[in-house]
């Protein structure tokens, strides 16, 4: 173990917020790792899947790394910490509800129709609404979903095309994916 991260063995939980509000990675790497283990258990047995946990608990350090500016050192950060997994957890399940809606609609539609016509239609009109949710999209946004979605583009090639991280590219496609799903939801009368 290096010096400095012997050193933020040291520091006190408050000390350790403090130097990650102002971007200090090493105070974050000690802060992931003082509780990395205690909220992936939390996770594992509210999602009983490990691998959910371990990518809600990514998830749930990401936000913390990009919200760190507006955390204030004086509150609990074991109780902010376990609220965002809390919250993580919730969105899971309602995006899994909502995927399973989907999943639903899509099998009810590709039954076989009964004439080529009507296949075409149903083709036609599923392209229709993913084109209108795809409108709804802000520029950078659309452009990113098109980009991968749409030409099958990895996160890292659209990455380095757009000049941004990859999780930038991650957050695009998941508000993206979030919004076309409603849309089309919406528009196909699922309930």
């Amino acid at each position: 173990m290096s010096k400095i991260c012997e050193n933020y063995l040291l520091l006190t939980e408050k000390e350790l917020i403090l130097s990650l509000k102002i971007g200090d990675k090493y105070a974050f790497e000690q802060l992931y790792h003082n509780y990395k283990v205690r909220i992936y258990r939390n996770l594992l047995k509210l999602v009983k899947s490990d691998e959910i946990a371990e990518e809600l608990l990514q998830d749930l350090f990401v936000k913390v790394w990009t919200s760190r500016e507006k955390f204030d050192a004086e509150k609990s950060f074991r109780s902010y910490l376990f609220k965002i997994a809390e919250n993580l957890v919730y969105d899971f399940f309602r995006k899994a509800a909502l995927n399973k809606k989907l999943e639903n609609y899509l099998i009810s539609v590709s039954i076989p129709a009964t004439s080529p016509i009507e296949q075409h239609i149903y083709y036609k009109e599923g392209n229709y609404a993913l084109a209108k949710a795809i409108e709804q999209l802000p520029p950078k946004r659309k452009q990113v979903y098109i980009l991968c979605k749409i030409e099958g583009k990895s996160y890292e090639e659209v990455s380095r095309l757009l000049g941004v991280s990859v999780s930038t590219v991650n957050e695009h496609i998941v508000k993206a994916s979030s919004v076309v799903k409603k849309y089309f939801l919406l528009s196909t009368n699922i309930s």
